[in-house]
C-alpha cells in the first residue's frame, strides 16, 4: 500500500514582530508514529531532546507523511512530543496504524545478503573544498542499509588535499576517491558516471545528510518499469538556524511534496509548460539514473551546472532529456535527503540569482541538445514568461509574500542564463585537453 499525501503545514519559521527582530532558530527533527516517544535528528542521528520551535518530518513505518510544527519548553520533552503527534493527526492524513500494511515499508530495508536480482547502485558525491560537510555526508551514506552499493567521491578542481586525505584515511577501503582537475559539477558527475560499475547511478551533494533508507527507496522507484530512466527524491532542510535558511524554506526550498508522481511523454500531465518545467521533477542534490539511459544521452552537459558561467541547471537538463528521449521520470518521496541551506542573507541572494541563471541556461541547453523541441518551446514561451513575472507577486507556501528581491534576482538571472550557457560552451572548447 502506498501512503500518498501531499500536505504542508503552516509556516515553520516564526514571524518576526518587527523587521529588525532577532531570529529564533527552528530545530529540525524526525518523528515516526511507530515510535511517538522518540525524536531523532536528521540523517540517522539522535535521539534528541529539543526545546523551542521545532519542525518535524512525520513518518509512518518509515514513510514520510508531511511536516508539522510545535513549540516546546526546556525540561518538558514529553509535552513537545505529544504536541507534534497531535499536530500530525490534525494536519496530515494519517492512516490508522492498524490498517497500514507492511507493504508501506521500504521494500528491502534490512534484507540480509545480496539477492541475485538486486541491482548494484554506484553512489557519486561531487565535492570541492568542504571536507567537514563531506565527512558528515559520507557518514550518513555509509549508514544506508541497502546491501549492494559502492560510494565514489569526485574531488572537483580542489585547492588542496583535504578531501583526498579524508577519504584515504577515515574511509579507506569503503569510499573511492577520484580527482577531476577541471571545475564544474557536471564534469565531476560525468567522471563518476564513467567510473560507475552498477546499473543505477545515485547522486547526492556533499552538503546533504542522507536517510538510512535512501538507496533502497531510489531502487524501489525504478522497479516495475524498465522505461523509468530517472528517480528523484524528497529534499528537506537539515537545519533552520538562520533567517536566510528559513527564507529559502518558505520560498519553496527543494521540497517537491510527499506524494509519488511520474512524468512521461506517453502520459503528459495537465501542466501546459510540460516537459520544460523540469524544476518540478526534482533537484540535483537527490537524483538517480539508470546508467544505460544516462550514457545514452551523453551524460551531463559540461557547459551547465555549478562551476560554469551557467551557475546551475545541469540536473534540470538531464531530467528534460531523459523524458524527451522516451523515458519516464519518477519522484519518490521515500528517498529522503536533508540539505544544509545557505546560512547568510548574501548567500541566499546569490543562490536565488544562480537558480535563475541556471533555468535560463537549461532552456538554452535544452534546445542545443534537443533542437527538435524548438517548436514546442516557442508555443509555451509566452505563458512561461508570464508565470516567471508573476513570481514577484506570489506568496510562499507559508502564506507570506514572496521576498521581492529573491523573485527579481531569479528573473534577472533567467534573462542572463542563455548567455551564461554560451559562455560555458565557448570555455569548454578553448580548454586544454
Amino acid at each position: 500500500m502506498m501512503i500518498g499525501v501531499d500536505r504542508r503545514t503552516a509556516a515553520a519559521c516564526p514571524r518576526s514582530a518587527a523587521r529588525d527582530s532577532l531570529y529564533t532558530p527552528v530545530r529540525v527533527v524526525e518523528l515516526d508514529l511507530d515510535e511517538p516517544g522518540v525524536l531523532r535528528a536528521p540523517g540517522g542521528l539522535g535521539p534528541v531532546d529539543p526545546d523551542g520551535r521545532v519542525l518535524a518530518l512525520v513518518r509512518l513505518h518509515g514513510h514520510p507523511l508531511g511536516l508539522v510544527t510545535a513549540t516546546g519548553t526546556a525540561g518538558d520533552s514529553a509535552t513537545l512530543r505529544r504536541a507534534l503527534v497531535d499536530a500530525a493527526h490534525r494536519d496530515l492524513r494519517v492512516p490508522a496504524l492498524s490498517t497500514a500494511t507492511p507493504a508501506a515499508r521500504p521494500g528491502r530495508v534490512g534484507r540480509a545478503g545480496v539477492p541475485a536480482d538486486l541491482p548494484r547502485v554506484s553512489v557519486v558525491v561531487a565535492t570541492r573544498d568542504r571536507p567537514a560537510m563531506l565527512r558528515d555526508c559520507l557518514d550518513s551514506l555509509l549508514r544506508n542499509r541497502y546491501p549492494n552499493y559502492d560510494v565514489t567521491v569526485v574531488d572537483s578542481a580542489p585547492s588542496g588535499e583535504e578531501a583526498r586525505l579524508l577519504i584515504t584515511g577515515r574511509y579507506h577501503g569503503r569510499v573511492r576517491y577520484l580527482r577531476e582537475p577541471r571545475p564544474g559539477v557536471a564534469r565531476a558527475h560525468n567522471r563518476g558516471l564513467a567510473a560507475a560499475t552498477g546499473e543505477i547511478l545515485a547522486i547526492a551533494d556533499d552538503d546533504t545528510l542522507v536517510d538510512a533508507g535512501w538507496i533502497d527507496a531510489l531502487v524501489d522507484g525504478f522497479e516495475g518499469d524498465e522505461r523509468i530512466g530517472c528517480v528523484t527524491g524528497l529534499i528537506l532542510p537539515a537545519e533552520l538556524a538562520t533567517r536566510a535558511q528559513c527564507a529559502l524554506h518558505d520560498h519553496g526550498g527543494f521540497d517537491k511534496g510527499f506524494a509519488r508522481r511520474s512524468w512521461s511523454l506517453d502520459h503528459p500531465p495537465e501542466d501546459p509548460l510540460f516537459p520544460f518545467t523540469a524544476g518540478r521533477f526534482g533537484s540535483g542534490a537527490n537524483m538517480a539514473f539508470r546508467i544505460a539511459a544516462l550514457r545514452a544521452i551523453g551524460g551531463f552537459d559540461t557547459a551547465t551546472g555549478t562551476g560554469t558561467p551557467a551557475l546551475s541547471g545541469h540536473d534540470l537538463l538531464a531530467f528534460f532529456r531523459v523524458i524527451v528521449n522516451g523515458r519516464t521520470l519518477v519522484y519518490q518521496p521515500d528517498a529522503v535527503v536533508w540539505h544544509r541551506h545557505r546560512r547568510t542573507e548574501q548567500a541566499l541572494l546569490g543562490q536565488a540569482y544562480s537558480y535563475g541563471v541556471g533555468l535560463g541556461a537549461y532552456l538554452a541547453a535544452a534546445l542545443a541538445n534537443e533542437p527538435g523541441m524548438l517548436p514546442a518551446l516557442l508555443r509555451r514561451l509566452p505563458r512561461g514568461a508570464a508565470l516567471a513575472l508573476r513570481r514577484t507577486r506570489r506568496r510562499t507556501p507559508a502564506g507570506r509574500p514572496l521576498p521581492p528581491q529573491l523573485a527579481r534576482l531569479e528573473v534577472k538571472g533567467l534573462l542572463y542564463g542563455p548567455v551564461g550557457y554560451l559562455r560555458g560552451r565557448f570555455a569548454g572548447r578553448t580548454e586544454p585537453g
